[in-house]
């Protein structure tokens, strides 16, 4: 197995709406983003997937953050735009585009500071038993 990590940026505003403190109000920060996947095989000159393709639709995900106002954002109508939903909504959105037979998205990391960061990887009894449906 291989895993295979890209890492990028993003710069955006957000505020945290029922939160008690300054992230209450409208502030920004230079998120950076780590995305990993998880490879079984390589091909026949020994890639698993070329970093071109990978980092084309990596910077396409985070095109949609990038210079935002995050709460204005659709995909957080319902949620705060936390470093945690953050996560998770790239997670998913990189795994519609590049999860297949040989490659998964195992996990996204942020860091919304040099010293915070939180990493999402999905729930795997929940992978495993879904997968299991679709067969």
């Amino acid at each position: 197995m291989f895993t295979i990590n890209i890492c990028s940026h993003f710069s955006a505003a957000h505020r945290l709406d029922g939160y008690n403190g300054s992230c209450a109000n409208v502030h920004g920060h230079n998120w950076k983003v780590r995305l990993s996947l998880e490879c079984k095989k390589t091909d026949s000159i020994g890639m698993t997937i070329d970093f071109k393709v990978l980092k084309k639709q990596f910077e396409k995900i985070l095109s949609d953050f990038d210079h935002k106002y995050l709460n204005d954002l659709e995909v957080f109508s319902n949620n705060n735009p936390t470093s945690e939903f953050i996560a998770k909504i790239i997670f998913e959105k990189a795994s519609t585009l590049l999860n297949n037979s040989n490659c998964e998205v195992k996990e996204v990391e942020v860091w919304e500071s040099e010293k915070y960061s939180v990493v999402y990887s999905a729930d795997e009894t929940y992978i495993s038993s879904s997968r299991h449906k679709g067969e």
